[in-house]
């Protein structure tokens, strides 16, 4: 269980810009202890607890990159075709002797290059009759040679402390000599929705209730951020026993989050629940959807509370939790990676909050891609995340935008 430093920053009336809190809750949200040593198969999407390098040159030996014909390059006529016998065959996993002055060997790719060899002419460009190739003019030093530790030499770093390991990391330390690799253990959250007004997914609706949808999308997409998620289910909005549910999940999890009840109504309790079990760290966030959000500890374990409205939880999951899983888990944070397009729509905003739409993308009559905005703007409307293709985001000191205006757009489909 993580332990944070016992202060808290001030927060009130005025809205935290994004990049504000997310800096001064890093400062106080500690890396998760725990490593463990697994199979590359089974690392993927783990996060690297300490820098890998090569315990060998990659690729560990000179060989060609093609088919063909390796030689000598100082054996070439310096005007014209060369003709040269060939002195033997070469193939992938045989052992190269040394190259004979005056030859040609003949070679297919992967093959080492026989010491003395320093160039190979691919197979379509020469012409062999017998036991004599003829190799034309115009070939450059080294061509179609692979040099020992191309790729990565002995000792360099392959993969950094902190990546999350993708398939193709996993891939090179294999290459590079390695059969396993030190993680960090997974995050274990404890998720919760609150609100009386909720009811399972598959169950009857009583009057006045709807089903949960905020903790099948939090689930999957924390999922698929690698973390393990307890799933703990709903809690009613009693503030007599919500700081026990609190305390009794921070014993066995590295983060509790939650969904509702972090707001100003008189029916909101999980802010009071906190501070009963622990310190809130901040309280509302300039972005919108999703301006309640609260972060702090509950018994020393981190703490999120994000807000009811599901298109609020999408939002804030990306742009603040994310980054602080991240933090806790040791990794190296890549933002998502968003992209110019234009704007086909005029909106208003106010300065001073940072804003997501959600938008589709089509093109206009002259190819160039525009976004369109979604026609509804509640952040409880599901379909506005089903029937959009990303968000569109406008910047905290931007007040509007118009048609044509550029803004970043970030496609769902590459979010998670």
């Amino acid at each position: 269980m993580a332990q944070l430093t016992d202060d808290c920053f001030a927060f009130g009336g005025k809205l935290m810009r994004v990049e504000e809190a997310l800096a001064s809750i890093a400062e106080r949200f500690p890396v998760i202890a725990g490593t463990e040593s697994v199979p590359l198969g089974l690392a993927d999407g783990r996060i690297a607890a300490e820098d890998v390098f090569a315990t060998h040159d990659l690729p560990p030996f000179a060989n060609t990159a093609v088919d063909g014909y390796a030689v000598r390059f100082s054996d070439l006529a310096t005007v014209g075709d060369t003709v040269l016998p060939v002195a033997g065959r070469l193939a992938a996993g045989a052992a190269a002797d040394a190259m004979p002055e005056g030859a040609a060997i003949r070679i297919f790719t992967g093959a080492p290059m026989p010491p003395g060899a320093d160039t190979v002419f691919m197979q379509e460009d020469v012409s062999r009759e017998g036991d004599r190739v003829t190799l034309p003019a115009g070939l450059k030093p080294g061509a179609n040679a692979r040099p020992a530790g191309e790729d990565l030499g002995r000792g360099g770093l392959a993969i950094p402390a902190g990546r999350r390991l993708r398939p193709q990391d996993l891939a090179l330390a294999a290459a590079t000599g390695h059969a396993r690799i030190t993680v960090r253990r997974r995050l274990r959250v404890a998720l919760f929705s609150t609100g009386n007004e909720l009811t399972e997914p598959g169950a009857p609706l009583r009057p006045g209730a709807i089903h949960d949808s905020n903790r099948v999308l939090l689930a999957t997409l924390l999922t698929r951020l690698g973390v393990v998620v307890d799933d703990l289910g709903i809690l009613r909005d009693d503030p007599a026993t919500l700081p026990a549910h609190l305390a009794e999940a921070a014993r066995d999890h590295d983060l509790i989050l939650t969904s509702g009840g972090v707001s100003t109504g008189e029916e909101d309790h999980v802010k009071a629940a906190v501070e009963a079990q622990g310190r809130l760290m901040l309280w509302r966030l300039a972005i919108k959807p999703g301006r309640p959000v609260a972060a702090g500890l509950v018994a020393g374990t981190p703490f999120i509370g994000l807000p009811g409205n599901p298109v609020a939880v999408y939002v804030t999951l990306l742009f603040v939790v994310r980054p602080l899983l991240a933090r806790l888990s040791g990794a190296l944070y890549e933002p998502p990676l968003s992209w110019p397009v234009r704007a086909s729509f005029a909106y208003r905003k106010k300065a001073g909050r940072r804003e997501f739409v959600r938008v589709s993308l089509f093109r206009d009559a002259g190819g160039e891609l525009e976004a369109r905005k979604f026609p509804r703007d509640g952040a409880g409307v599901l379909t506005s995340l089903t029937e959009s293709d990303g968000l569109v985001e406008l910047p905290d000191d931007t007040t509007g935008i118009a048609p044509g205006d550029t803004l970043a757009y970030y496609p769902h489909a590459l979010l998670w």
